[in-house]
């Protein structure tokens, strides 16, 4: 291809054959350099003038050197910035990478992923391990407990044991009065029915707004004090409290002192059991509190209070286990429907908690799981009890919170948790307040629930006690923002339209009973 060039000179066109070619000046232009620099020899202004324009352009291409030096070196400013910023993405990427896998691989001993990322790594950390060393604790009482009650039941220290203090103890702690003879309680009347309707509309009113108060106040400042924070500021990031087995020590410490106080007020029957059998429902007591503490740090608040109404399903299979019970087939069909609803509710809303690298697949689900199983025990084993030694509701009350006060003050005194704790409350004292109000509400819940069983049955309190955990995912979700979805709600309703049709079928077959069994008296008087 041949290319016509045109100079800035006056003068004819060229052709640009080669590079020999272009680089040779034309003779014209020879002469006309010539004769130009002729010129500027002969006329002084005229060279003045061109060396003031050669010394301009000298300055102008010694600026533009300096610009074109000065953007090469911000160019590869900019390309270290720029690569810079790509080793640390890729950097983080990986760090996220290990993280998530690494949270996978501790997800089945419950560690908390916070503990990673802020590269705080204890033992402690584990929930596993904080559980381990709780039931050491335990171990160190039931052990050479075990040990004492199975010698002195071998030698019969019931029959020689002397008239002093401790050798009365030991025989009450072992062998009880189980010999001595059982007054029959269900001879004595109860008060529920002496008063008129405005009086018993009155007290059911103030049953209610009792349970109601004690136990919604209870659950969210449960939620609070292991969920939130204390002592975070807008520079400063706060610090969380960790130890569940002493929020059940000061729930059971208080629980235990008020019981006492009731039991010198209220006249009892006369006590028959050996105190050592209230130590098998404080045990199970104190281990679901401790999963029902630990849960909160792996599922929201609403997933748990949902796990607690559909614990009838264990409560079903323990008893089959320990009481051996059998059911009707509507207790069946409600048990799988709270399961249905249950489910629906797990895989269709967010469990969203303070945190979000936290797992809350598998070890929420043990905890939830943990939970549910030593409650169940512990209210059929109860349940036991007072079918057998028929001691009253205060007196269950006081020896089986006496056991889980001495059970978590030795795992608290072995695991050191008692300075950790002290340290805590002087570090932040809204838990001081947020600790105390949820000992009290614990407290008083029991004895209202003691008290309205008293008054208006079993049947009535159930339905308190349902709608109270309708009321408290409602009160959770405003207050701490767990989101809700539709089939969400829908699995919600479906659990406590279960829990309602059971206590319906309940009552229906109660009052069946009881007529048949009036209509044979009849019939066996006439």
């Amino acid at each position: 291809m041949r290319l016509m060039v045109k100079l800035p000179f006056k003068g004819k066109n060229f052709k640009n054959k080669d590079r020999d070619s272009e680089s040779k000046p034309s003779s014209s232009l020879k002469e006309r350099v010539k004769r130009y620099r002729e010129k500027l020899k002969s006329d002084p202004k005229l060279k003045k003038k061109f060396e003031k324009l050669k010394q301009k352009l000298k300055a102008e291409n010694e600026l533009y050197r300096q610009k074109v030096k000065e953007l090469r070196k911000n160019n590869s400013k900019y390309d270290a910035e720029i690569k810079a910023k790509a080793r640390l993405r890729q950097k983080k990427h990986r760090k996220a990478a290990a993280l998530k896998t690494e949270a996978a691989e501790n997800a089945m001993l419950g560690k908390e992923s916070t503990m990673v990322e802020a590269g705080e790594i204890t033992p402690m950390d584990y929930w596993l391990v904080r559980l381990a060393f709780n039931l050491l604790g335990y171990a160190t009482i039931f052990v050479p407990g075990y040990m004492m009650i199975r010698y002195l039941r071998k030698i019969r220290y019931d029959e020689t044991a002397g008239p002093g203090f401790f050798q009365q103890l030991a025989k009450l702690c072992v062998f009880g009065k189980e010999n001595e003879h059982q007054v029959d309680t269900g001879s004595q009347a109860k008060k529920g029915d002496s008063g008129g309707f405005s009086e018993s509309a009155g007290l059911l009113v103030f049953c209610f707004l009792g349970l109601q108060g004690s136990y919604l106040t209870w659950g969210l400042l449960q939620e609070r004090i292991m969920t939130f924070e204390y002592g975070e500021t807008a520079n400063g990031q706060g610090e969380k409290f960790k130890n569940s087995t002493f929020l059940v020590f000061i729930n059971r410490i208080l629980a235990f002192m008020i019981g006492v106080i009731v039991l010198f007020l209220k006249q009892q029957p006369p006590h028959t059991a050996p105190l050592f059998k209230y130590s098998f429902s404080s045990f199970s007591n104190i281990m679901s509190s401790w999963f029902q503490y630990e849960a909160l740090k792996f599922v929201s608040f609403p997933t748990q209070v949902l796990a607690k109404a559909s614990k009838v399903i264990p409560v079903m299979l323990m008893g089959k286990v320990v009481s051996k019970r059998t059911y009707e087939y509507h207790e069946y069909l409600t048990a799988l429907m709270i399961s249905f609803g249950v489910g629906v509710f797990l895989m269709t809303s967010q469990d969203v908690t303070h945190d979000s690298g936290r797992t809350t697949t598998i070890s929420g689900v043990i905890m939830l799981v943990g939970y549910m199983s030593f409650d169940s025990f512990t209210s059929n084993w109860q349940g036991e009890l007072f079918r057998k030694y028929k001691m009253s509701s205060i007196q269950m009350m006081v020896g089986v919170n006496m056991f889980s006060c001495m059970l978590t003050s030795v795992a608290l005194i072995e695991q050191g948790g008692f300075v950790e704790c002290v340290a805590f409350m002087f570090t932040h004292p809204t838990f001081v307040v947020h600790a105390v109000i949820l000992s009290i509400c614990s407290a008083c819940g029991q004895l209202f629930i003691f008290y309205t069983i008293e008054k208006f049955g079993a049947v009535t309190f159930t339905i308190i006690m349902t709608l109270r955990q309708a009321f408290a995912i409602m009160l959770s979700c405003i207050f701490y923002g767990h989101p809700l979805t539709l089939l969400g709600i829908v699995g919600v309703l479906i659990v406590f339209i279960a829990l309602f049709l059971r206590i319906y079928a309940n009552q229906r077959a109660r009052a069946v009973k009881l007529a048949r069994e009036a209509a044979e008296r009849s019939s066996a008087n006439v």
